[in-house]
């Protein structure tokens, strides 16, 4: 017996991983998706143009450094799951806005992980 399909929420489903995750569940599972981006400069905004029609996939522009709108988010969506993607990862950024990367990488993470419990 297969198990049902899933709601998964992703963060950072712009991104270069993510959005290969985001195709990856769309195009090759029954699971549906609501990818959670803020559009940095980490994120194109083509990477998931093939599967923006799909019925499975839903898009939210949205930071998770903002508790208030991912409240939100978790209110109207109800993930099952949540694969939390989202990071600053540009080495060089970090050394010229090291307060970027303690926001999304810490503060984010804890946001995100308050809004499941």
């Amino acid at each position: 017996m297969k198990a049902a399909p899933l709601k998964i929420l992703v963060t950072g489903g712009k991104g270069f991983i993510g959005s290969a995750v985001v195709r990856h569940l769309i195009n090759e599972t029954r699971h549906s998706v609501i990818n959670v981006d803020k559009m940095t400069y980490a994120a194109t905004e083509g990477s998931t143009q093939s599967i923006a029609d799909s019925p499975l996939y839903e898009f939210e522009h949205a930071d998770i450094c903002d508790i208030d709108c991912i409240t939100e988010v978790f209110a109207e969506h109800a993930p099952d799951a949540v694969m939390h993607l989202a990071a600053e990862s540009h080495v060089d950024r970090s050394i010229d806005g090291p307060a970027a990367f303690v926001q999304t990488n810490l503060i984010g993470t804890f946001n995100d992980a308050r809004r499941r419990h």
